[in-house]
């Protein structure tokens, strides 16, 4: 039997090779795994051109046709979660590359997104490095979220747990998106805003929807514009959703209070952006999803899927 080599893309933690069984695979399967991005898509077609197997960590490397079209040994290409907008499934198609994906049924997404709230509104990683630095006691006065109200931009499934966990903690919750019901929302227990209305009346802002061509620079200038000085945006659903230029503005003139991001249009964050240099913007890199407990998952699905496909089976959770 001929060995396949399958490559591992983007294992910033090194984290791979240990939370999933590839062992069952070394009778048939040689794996090289890259921890770092790559600089350039003409890097990634020189480094993957022998691999008939990738596996891909959400959209760290983006798989469009010109990538596609420099792999020609690429047969199986498999994506962290049931949605990647980096890969043109088409020209998979085209190639003949299957497409799978992998899915778990927790998302340890909201749970940041509470925690880039509670570092916007009581400073905790702020006043932990300063404790460190032995800097002077009590420099920040908290702003108490109770009571506030939070706009969640997408009321799916994890617009929905970021409104529970918003409840418990005692905020008032409003939602908008562009397909979203007075019903859906009556029986999610929120109100129902308009987008002009959310972005007025909400304390918070948090964003949730899924990034397509429709959703690509939904919060724009005109949104920012509306909200109060003292609000607070935060996106942890994807960065293109932003105009990231319109919220740079609007955090550098004091527009709101601040913002939250773990996200990024452009991931690794670029060294010299000028988000980097703002004090009013809590900053992390894509941690959404990155658990321990959700990596396991996600790489033992990757080892299910190649241990089926190379024994001629059906590709579980095929996405093309």
């Amino acid at each position: 039997m001929t060995r396949l080599r399958c490559a591992i893309l983007d294992d910033y933690f090194n984290i791979a090779l240990d939370v999933a069984d590839w062992p069952k695979l070394s009778d048939r399967i040689d794996v090289t795994v890259f921890s770092h991005p790559f600089t350039s898509e003409q890097a990634a077609a020189s480094a993957l051109a022998d691999f008939e197997i990738v596996c891909a960590m959400r959209e760290r490397t983006a798989f469009p046709k010109s990538l596609f079209d420099g792999l020609p040994k690429l047969k199986l290409l498999l994506t962290s979660g049931m949605r990647n907008a980096s890969i043109d499934m088409e020209a998979a198609k085209a190639k003949g590359v299957a497409i799978g994906g992998t899915q778990y049924s927790r998302d340890p997404t909201a749970p940041l997104t509470m925690g880039l709230i509670l570092e916007l509104t009581r400073g905790i990683g702020r006043e932990n490095a300063r404790m460190h630095a032995g800097e002077p006691w009590q420099t920040f006065a908290g702003v108490e979220i109770e009571g506030l109200t939070l706009g969640i931009v997408g009321l799916g499934k994890l617009g929905s747990k970021m409104a529970g966990i918003a409840k418990a903690f005692g905020m008032n919750v409003i939602a908008w998106s562009p397909n979203l019901t007075p019903e859906k929302c009556k029986a999610a227990g929120v109100g129902y805003a308009t987008k002009e209305e959310l972005f007025a009346k909400a304390d918070i802002v948090t964003i949730h929807v899924v990034l397509s061509e429709r959703s690509r620079g939904l919060v724009g200038a005109a949104d920012l514009a509306r909200m109060k000085p003292t609000a607070f945006l935060v996106n942890t659903a994807r960065g293109p959703i932003v105009d990231e230029q319109a919220l740079l503005e609007a955090l550098q003139q004091r527009k709101i209070a601040g913002a939250g991001l773990d996200v990024f249009s452009v991931e690794p964050l670029p060294v010299d952006h000028p988000f980097r240099k703002l004090d009013n913007l809590v900053l992390t890199p894509h941690l959404g999803y990155a658990t321990e407990d959700g990596l396991r998952i996600h790489y033992g699905q990757m080892v299910e899927a190649i241990d089926a496909w190379t024994k001629g089976g059906e590709l579980p959770r095929k996405l093309a």
